[in-house]
């Protein structure tokens, strides 16, 4: 291997990220979408490259400091040098369908931040805090005050379950439907209904977005707090809160389409921009595991350049990186 040339040398110098050039958490861009592309490490940073007949090469270099998450979708290649300055740099790399509609798998950055799993799993364990975060999931959907005081979550259930029916009325007589009832069975799939077609088909869309968020976040999407036996449980119980908004309606406006699964994918995927949804799942989490301390103010410590704590169940965390001896 030849020695690098001063020029190639001094670009690699240029581009070597220091502490004061590395952006705060809070300053973050949460997520980037890309697909039919090829992403790479060269001298000055990782870059998306893509080549056509039309235009030629286009390269464009991605801020891999200040990216939470990449999402990878269809026709994208990654070399492994990009992967580790992603990893290095604290970014979740996920493996999407188009359009981010699906989560197919995830690598996770061993300096991610285990905050917010933390939180889920004292709560998660707990089962008084287990309910009380079911509760607030209840209130998010249907406003506050709106559960009953000391209300069990089989009670919670039933009082969802009554919501969720009169909205199904309510939808059916807007878009004369006539009256609707939810059938999921898929040994009889092909005989479905279009309405019934297109309400999971929206909502596979939904539990992968809200699976890309959780992992992004660090939070395992196992543990579920009203869900519980699956391993996207927690995903179930997130995506929940947005199904009344954004996949019913849309499953009743295809009540009448040909191709009621495909069109629910595509009308989901084209209207994400206009949901905003990942960023408001990351908020609405974190508001469900940490109320008090949800999100970041200006003068947090930035998490990424905190050392690894000791844990003490007197005292709580203590400072890693020290000698403790007396």
């Amino acid at each position: 291997m030849s020695a690098p040339t001063p020029e190639g040398a001094g670009r690699r110098r240029l581009a070597a990220p220091t502490v004061a050039m590395l952006p705060r958490i809070a300053d973050s861009l949460s997520f980037l979408y890309l697909d039919v592309v090829r992403v790479h490490q060269d001298d000055t940073g990782v870059c998306a490259e893509i080549t056509t007949e039309k235009r030629g090469r286009e390269t464009v270099y991605l801020p891999t400091a200040s990216l939470a998450c990449v999402l990878l979708g269809p026709g994208t290649s990654i070399t492994a040098r990009a992967l580790a300055t992603f990893a290095r740099h604290g970014t979740t790399v996920v493996a999407t369908g188009m359009g981010g509609v699906r989560c197919y798998s995830a690598t996770v950055p061993g300096t991610l931040t285990t905050t917010w799993l933390e939180h889920q799993a004292r709560a998660w364990a707990d089962d008084t805090r287990r309910l009380a975060v079911a509760t607030a999931m209840y209130e998010h959907r249907f406003g506050p005050g709106q559960a009953p005081a000391n209300a069990t979550l089989q009670q919670l259930r039933g009082l969802e379950g009554q919501r969720v029916k009169a909205l199904y009325r309510l939808l059916a007589t807007q878009h004369r439907v006539g009256r609707f009832r939810r059938a999921y069975d898929p040994e009889t799939w092909d005989t479905q209904d279009p309405l019934n077609l297109a309400l999971p088909a929206a909502n596979t869309c939904l539990y992968g977005i809200t699976h890309a968020a959780l992992v992004a976040l660090g939070c395992s999407p196992a543990l579920g707090f009203v869900h519980s036996g699956n391993q996207q449980s927690f995903v179930y119980d997130i995506a929940d809160l947005y199904k009344a908004e954004l996949t019913i309606p849309l499953a009743f406006s295809l009540h009448a389409s040909a191709t009621p699964e495909s069109e629910a994918r595509r009308s989901f995927r084209d209207n994400l921009r206009l949901f905003r949804l990942m960023p408001r799942i990351v908020r609405d989490v974190q508001n469900l595991l940490d109320p008090e301390h949800a999100r970041p103010t200006e003068d947090d410590e930035d998490l990424d350049e905190q050392l690894v704590d000791l844990w003490d169940p007197v005292t709580g965390p203590l400072p890693g990186g020290t000698n403790h001896a007396p």
